[in-house]
């Protein structure tokens, strides 16, 4: 019997590669998907050489296509697909512009519903169907609004995607993380002092007064694709350091 095999889009950096070295590490066969040359560059120097790193853009309907051609020639099916590619783009109301708006849900939400539409047919009966969320879908963020938005359009699909797909006993549950130590937070646009100002907020909102790693969250998402959770379905994981529980 072949080893399990993972997709994981935006899994170049981040959340995504901390993902694709544990899944790795734990057997999988694991391709993931980038779109920035230098991450993607960087990628394929620091994950192991039999983890297929392939270019493709997060909000084309066409590139998704590409993928499930790339993951149905490399693997034959998938039983684990971990859809984490998203931006970020903090902002007030009065400064969001039509092309940010877009953007945020083109890629937070447009590209990861047909990724999963035009991989559907590869997935492996049992399979795992994991969404990047965020806490901030749930949790008031100042200048979050739209960002928020697109990311929370995922968590309003998971309830009856899990009800669609339950009939090929395919799982498909969310992890939300909260204040995170990846890239993410430089890609944001957000100049350097409010980076800074961002960081010194984390020790009074999150209980363990830390960002938490990529590898925390990994280990969560190994969670949702494993046996372990194979009676849990629908549900949307945060992973936060106790975010929003403190006064």
């Amino acid at each position: 019997m072949p080893a399990p095999a993972a997709l994981i889009t935006g899994g170049t950096s981040g959340i995504g590669k901390a993902t694709a070295e544990l899944l790795h590490e734990r057997g999988y066969r694991v391709m993931v998907t980038g779109q920035n040359p230098e991450t993607l560059e960087i990628a394929r120097k620091e994950l192991p050489g039999d983890v297929v790193v392939f270019q493709a853009d997060a909000r084309s309907v066409p590139d998704a296509e590409r993928v499930a051609d790339e993951v149905r020639t490399r693997f034959g099916s998938l039983d684990t697909l971990f859809l984490n590619a998203g931006i970020t783009r903090p902002a007030p109301v009065e400064a969001v512009d039509e092309a940010t708006f877009d953007e945020l849900f083109n890629i937070n939400a447009k590209g990861q519903f047909f990724t999963l539409q035009k991989t559907l047919p590869l997935l492996a009966e049992g399979a795992s169907v994991i969404f990047t969320v965020g806490i901030g879908v749930t949790r008031g963020l100042a200048g979050n609004s739209v960002t928020a938005a697109s990311r929370g359009a995922l968590l309003a699909m998971v309830p009856s995607l899990a009800v669609e797909l339950a009939p090929r006993r395919i799982r498909v549950n969310a992890v939300s993380p909260g204040a995170i130590e990846t890239p993410i937070w430089a890609k944001s646009g957000m100049p350097p002092e409010m980076l800074e100002q961002f960081a010194e907020s984390v020790a009074t909102r999150v209980p363990f007064g830390r960002f938490g790693t990529a590898r925390e969250v990994a280990e969560v998402v190994a969670f949702l694709a494993s046996d372990a959770a194979g009676y849990v379905t629908g549900q949307d994981i945060a992973v936060g350091g106790g975010s929003g529980i403190g006064a």
